[in-house]
Order: structure tokens, then C-alpha cells, then sequence
């Protein structure tokens, strides 16, 4: 039963090509779309990559940088390979450097942070030793002029 405007049930079946059936009819079909799917996506991420590392890099010149980029977009998959067999270990060397780069930004920042002991915990720590008479006044006296500092 059709009525004005919509398709008969069996339409909807029919793929644009008109043959029918789904575009993915096996399994192997299923499967092949999913590799070629993963490799597009690695590749990509690879190309960005590369892309990062190139803009990254102050030691290449710009027209290098240029060259590097035109071949990318010429010839992607073998420029791509010879990127990554002729710069690659530089490649990682930069990574490791902005990595180690970045840990120590963070430690410091945290050091900061956290900070040390603050002046009335050695003051509070000073007076504790003295109670227990563990040190005499002078010491007490040196230890709250250095913790005021």
C-alpha cells in the first residue's frame, strides 16, 4: 500500500545503485571496511603528526618545511614513509625533549605550589624542641630569626 509521498515498504531496501541489500552484505565485507577504516585513521594520525613535528622543528628552514608539505600533499603515503625513515629518530628525540621539558615545568610548578615548610610550623617545631629542652634559648633564638627570614 502506497500513498502520496511516502515509498512502498519494500523501497527502502534498495540501495542508489538499485541493486538491494545492504552495502555491507558479508562479513568479509564488514571486516575489509573496518581495516581500510583503521588504516585512513592511522594515517591521519601519522600526517598530523608529521604535519606537528615540521612546525615544531627550529632547526629546518622554512623551505625545507615547504618542500616537506608539498610532498605531503603530492605524493601523501610515500612522502609520509620517507619522512618518518629520514627524520624519524630526530622526531622522537624533539618528542622526549618536550616531554622531559614539560615534566619538569610541572614538578616545579608543584614544588611551588606545595611549598615548604611555612615559618610558624619551624617556629611551632622550634618551640616544641625547646619545651623538651632539647635546645637552649640562643638556638631557639636563631632558629625563629632564620624561620622569619
Amino acid at each position: 500500500m502506497t500513498t502520496r509521498g511516502l515509498l512502498p515498504a519494500h523501497a527502502a531496501d534498495i540501495r542508489p545503485d538499485g541493486k538491494e541489500g545492504s552495502p555491507v552484505d558479508s562479513f568479509m565485507d564488514w571486516f575489509w571496511l573496518m581495516l581500510w577504516w583503521f588504516a585512513f585513521v592511522m594515517y591521519l594520525m601519522v600526517l598530523f603528526h608529521i604535519i606537528g613535528d615540521l612546525f615544531r622543528d627550529h632547526e629546518l628552514n622554512g623551505w625545507w618545511k615547504a618542500l616537506w608539505l608539498i610532498a605531503l600533499l603530492v605524493v601523501p603515503f610515500v612522502s609520509a614513509l620517507v619522512y618518518l625513515i629520514a627524520r624519524g629518530r630526530g622526531m622522537a628525540e624533539r618528542q622526549s625533549a618536550r616531554v622531559s621539558t614539560a615534566r619538569a615545568e610541572t614538578d616545579a610548578y608543584i614544588r611551588a605550589t606545595a611549598g615548604g615548610p611555612t615559618a610558624a610550623s619551624q617556629i611551632t617545631e622550634a618551640k616544641a624542641l625547646y619545651d623538651a629542652g632539647a635546645i637552649n634559648d640562643e638556638e631557639f633564638a636563631a632558629l625563629k630569626t632564620r624561620a622569619m627570614g
